[in-house]
């Protein structure tokens, strides 16, 4: 067995002993993915709303963690992460470039994790207090982000009682600065992550987008997640494609229903650009539309008489 820190996820519900409900069971094993996700880009650079930032750093981490078997008892999600292994950076997982100025070693980044754990729910216990969210905002710099207070929102949703316990391998000496091992989460803080989670999104004025084109992508749909597909504009004075990031699970099913069916699609949200790639945050399906042969042709059309102001066309009838 490899060295690695122990991260146990535990919820406990009103099923037997040792048991948890299907969906209950999948939203906690997405919430413990997303906790360590959300902590490896943490380790890169505080950031109240990552977005898609650091997205390939943190899966290359997350790639090196072994899931264990839930524990006699308790319903509980191990991930067993390496504390002697190298992520880099920048690259791909195969990247050549290992040199010290371009890796992370995977015990500093599994530290991240819990200090971002620990910022979070010192924030909870701020609220609990003096029922201000400012501890969240103050806590960013220690790793509080709107994706750690979703990924804890998940584990304390539908819970008797949820925490988070951190065992360190002995092999290496334990962090030395005061952290925390063991965080209790309950399930009256998920309505007040949430409102957390709300207030770190606001990053000042979003530009708002509608998008009126073609679903040409479909992502595997995760459990807690409302989901994100692909569209291909059918208008030029927007990205050509853009990646769909939906606040409501019922409009995947209708991008679903729309790509089946080769329906255009109409999607409005928050448009942002990361790296190569434009996103719609916090969208909603407005409509599905009609066919895209025909929603092509009449957008065509659109875009000539803009391009050609007064100009009839050859096959104009009244």
């Amino acid at each position: 067995m490899r060295l690695s820190d122990e991260f146990k996820f535990r919820k406990e519900s009103s099923a037997p002993s040792g048991m948890i409900s299907w969906r209950d069971g999948e939203l906690l094993i997405s919430s413990a993915r997303r906790t360590l996700l959300a902590g490896a880009k943490s380790f890169m650079e505080p950031v109240r709303h990552f977005s898609n930032r650091f997205g390939q750093f943190a899966n290359r981490y997350l790639e090196s963690v072994l899931m264990g078997q839930t524990a006699p008892g308790s319903y509980i999600v191990t991930a067993y992460a390496p504390v002697d292994v190298t992520v880099p950076l920048r690259g791909g997982s195969q990247s050549p470039d290992l040199t010290s100025s371009n890796v992370a070693q995977s015990r500093a980044i599994n530290i991240a994790v819990v200090r971002a754990v620990e910022a979070t729910v010192e924030a909870l216990e701020h609220y609990r207090s003096h029922q201000s969210l400012s501890g969240f905002e103050d806590g960013v710099r220690n790793g509080v982000s709107y994706e750690m207070t979703t990924a804890l929102m998940g584990i304390a949703s539908h819970s008797d009682s949820a925490d988070i316990a951190i065992e360190w391998d002995p092999s290496i000496p334990a962090p030395t600065d005061g952290l925390s091992s063991s965080f209790d989460i309950r399930a009256s803080d998920a309505p007040v992550l949430e409102k957390a989670a709300n207030t770190l999104a606001e990053q000042g004025e979003p530009t708002r987008a509608t998008i009126i084109g073609r679903v040409h992508l479909l992502a595997k749909k995760e459990a807690g997640s409302p989901g994100v597909f692909g569209v291909e504009s059918l208008s030029g004075t927007l990205p050509k494609k853009v990646r769909v990031r939906l606040s409501s699970e019922d409009d995947y099913h209708e991008a679903v229903r729309a790509h089946e069916e080769d329906l255009a699609i109409r999607v409005s949200g928050n448009l942002e650009r990361e790296g190569t790639l434009s996103w719609l945050y916090n969208a909603v399906v407005v409509e599905t539309m009609g066919p895209i042969d025909l929603l092509r042709g009449t957008t065509s059309r659109t875009r000539a008489e803009r391009q050609n102001p007064g100009q009839d066309h050859l096959f104009d009838t009244d």
